[in-house]
């Protein structure tokens, strides 16, 4: 099997069985946090063609006596950590990788306005479609430094193999079920990527 019919197989299926959990997060999300439920924002792809990636919102839309949103750990509720902690908010990306936007093991999608500072070696992660999780991500995650992560990304473009991705995956789930590399001590998200930090 292919790589493509793998992932349309994988996303196809848990998205079937894993509907009524969707559901009911879908339902807790707008509870908890209002609506939207989704955040949906625009990401580079594969050669870094940009698509709309879908998760489940983890935020409050705060902001301060100004109007401007205000930090994120500050926007960050128990319920969305929890989600983040879990992985959960990470489900809707499984439409993505079934409509050939996302791989279910990739370099993850980072921001648009990333791209120009990529250095040409960085830049290769976009040689293959990003995904739901990667090779750096079963290696510390959001603990990583920027040149470390791109390095790890890179590895994985040039070792791609169905037995890697098999690997990646169960080592997720174990990643997921410990808790592990979810965040920098004291910060809701991974912190902004100014360029290489390398010489």
């Amino acid at each position: 099997m292919t790589k493509r019919l793998i992932d349309i197989t994988v996303a196809a299926v848990s998205l079937l069985l894993l509907g009524p959990l969707l559901f009911v997060l879908a339902l807790a999300v707008a509870g908890a946090l209002g609506r939207p439920v989704f955040f949906v924002q625009v990401r580079p792809g594969l050669h870094g063609v940009p698509f709309r990636m879908f998760k489940f919102r983890t935020m409050l839309d705060a902001y301060d006596d100004d109007g401007r949103p205000l930090e994120d750990a500050q926007r960050m509720t128990r319920f969305g950590r929890f989600l983040r902690a879990t992985s959960l908010d990470e489900l809707p990306e499984l439409w993505n990788v079934l409509v050939g936007d996302m791989s279910l093991v990739g370099p993850r999608p980072l921001l648009m306005e990333y791209l120009p500072l990529y250095s040409p070696e960085q830049r290769r992660r976009h040689d293959v479609r990003p995904g739901i999780t990667g090779w750096a991500q079963i290696n510390g995650r959001n603990t990583l430094d920027w040149d470390e992560r791109f390095r790890l990304d890179v590895w994985y473009v040039d070792h791609q193999s169905f037995w890697l991705d098999l690997r990646i995956l169960l080592l997720t789930v174990r990643k997921v079920l410990a808790r592990e590399g979810i965040n920098e001590a004291g910060k809701a998200t991974m912190s902004k990527f100014t360029g290489s930090q390398g010489s």
